[in-house]
């Protein structure tokens, strides 16, 4: 078993060149692996237990949504907080209302099938689109719009899934004598695991913010020990309260994610290597547990949920939620196209063959075909659209060398990482000009992957990567102060033009 997870990895790995080359998210060619080793390929690492891959995914998607979480930040989630909540929300409910109407009434589809298709199927993917969007810059409001909502959709449909699929595996008596009780049940329900999970998570957050503290001279393995703690607790707490374990994870990472906690660069850098493997790991399981010989009998249905949803609901809901804010329609079309699916839907397909629900295996088959049309169709023409549509520029390249601020004491002071854009400025600076608050220091200076220690008489040019320690009352001021020092592009353009 251990050979054949290496060679599983090993072949991830080896195929990741030519998934970037054409612009395939990683998660789809672990998909592809676990096909080919599984029951149906090599015949390898045969797998058929739904309600154990549920489990693991289960386990695996925690960590991946914690960690979505602690990558939004605060002040860009303030610019699309109303339409990233909207879209994540309500959006969510009205993609699978509208999923589960076509599919009911046009397609003919049996209604209980019809609705749980449509809940599973309805939240966008943030592993999906993080990975595809890495190598484009988007607008900084629709990059935002379009990051924040993949992130934080996934627990609505969640809830959804499940009350459906309980719902859907509650006898037929049950279901004639709880009919008046069930829609408040169903609304109560809801809410307290919108605002339970939401509300726990904001406060397990806070304590393990105020907590890490007491642990910050410790070496930094057991920080992230610490972390993966948090993780779990957030997860399991809300869970035995009956409220969204899922929600509560996001927003406790939102928190820490958005708090000056000790190793946080590299803390980011572990929870994207968990984040990383959290959705190979769900993805080689889903490709291991299908049957692409079951296909045959899904190949048409799969291929009508896909259209449905691709260019008929989600286009709806953009149109219906986004017509309240001022987006051009390339910015809505663009926006419409990114709602692709991935790790979740796929993974709450799993949960009607767990709570032995009737025709769970087609419902399985035919979310699975549909989502892997998305990422492949949609994964690999959404930077073509992104850049027909002049929305995007290429993405700069990450500096290999950064810094970590670990103070032993609460010093109140923040390390902050100020890029000098070399396409929004021009001109340059001398680091004794610079009128800095007092108890500010510029530590280092990147400069085309090189470091550089700085002197009075050090020249601060554009492309450079400052990293700047000071209070954190004045982190606005400094960076003001610094980017005030050079000429705008657009000033430049136009003292050229005179």
């Amino acid at each position: 078993m251990y050979l054949v997870i290496a060679l599983i990895l090993i072949t991830i790995i080896v195929t990741a060149g030519v998934s970037n080359k054409l612009n395939i998210p990683l998660v789809v060619i672990a998909l592809f692996a676990g096909m080919l080793f599984g029951s149906d390929g090599l015949k390898l690492f045969p797998f058929d237990n739904a309600p154990q891959a549920q489990k693991i995914a289960d386990f695996a998607l925690v960590f991946v949504l914690f960690i979505g979480g602690f990558v939004t930040r605060k002040d860009r989630l303030k610019i699309v907080f109303a339409p990233a909540m909207i879209m994540a929300t309500f959006g969510v409910i009205l993609t699978a209302v509208v999923t589960a109407a076509f599919l009911n009434l046009i397609l003919k589809f049996e209604l209980q099938t019809s609705i749980l298709i449509g809940c599973i199927i309805a939240s966008t993917d943030a592993a999906a689109v993080f990975s595809i969007l890495r190598t484009r810059s988007l607008d900084k409001n629709l990059s935002a719009l379009v990051e924040i909502e993949s992130a934080t959709n996934d627990p609505m449909a969640i809830v959804l899934t499940t009350i459906a699929v309980s719902l859907a595996a509650t006898s037929a008596a049950s279901s004639a004598n709880l009919a008046i009780e069930q829609p408040l049940n169903i609304v109560l329900l809801l809410a307290w695991k919108i605002v339970g999970g939401a509300g726990l998570g904001l406060l397990i957050g806070w304590g393990a913010y105020r907590l890490s503290k007491c642990v910050v001279e410790l070496d930094k393995g057991y920080f992230y020990i610490y972390i993966v703690a948090i993780i779990l607790f957030s997860y399991g707490l809300a869970e035995l309260t009956k409220s969204s374990g899922i929600l509560s994870a996001f927003f406790a990472g939102f928190v820490l994610g958005n708090s000056n906690i000790p190793f946080k660069s590299n803390s980011s850098t572990f929870l994207e290597a968990l984040s990383t493997m959290g959705n190979v790991v769900i993805f080689v399981l889903l490709g291991l547990l299908v049957s692409p010989s079951e296909f045959r009998g899904v190949f048409v249905d799969g291929i009508l949920l896909f259209i449905v949803l691709t260019f008929i609901a989600r286009p709806i809901v953009v149109a219906v939620f986004m017509s309240f804010f001022k987006y051009s329609l390339k910015k809505n079309i663009f926006l419409s196209w990114s709602g692709l699916r991935g790790a979740v839907p796929m993974v709450l397909a799993t949960y009607p063959a767990a709570a032995g629900i009737e025709n769970a295996n087609y419902i399985f088959n035919i979310v699975f075909f549909a989502v892997l049309l998305s990422m492949l169709i949609q994964g690999s023409t959404i930077t073509t659209l992104a850049d027909k549509f002049k929305l995007a520029d290429k993405a700069k390249p990450r500096p290999k060398q950064l810094m970590e601020l670990v103070a032993l004491h609460n010093a109140e002071s923040e390390l902050l990482e100020i890029t000098i854009d070399e396409d929004e400025y021009g001109g340059s600076a001398v680091v004794s000009s610079l009128k800095l608050p007092e108890e500010t220091t510029i530590t280092m200076i990147n400069r085309n992957d090189k470091i550089i220690a700085p002197t009075a008489n050090t020249e601060i040019l554009t492309g450079d990567i400052l990293y700047v320690l000071t209070k954190t009352v004045n982190v606005e001021a400094v960076t003001k102060t610094i980017t005030e020092r050079f000429i705008p592009k657009v000033a430049e353009a136009q003292v050229a033009s005179k």
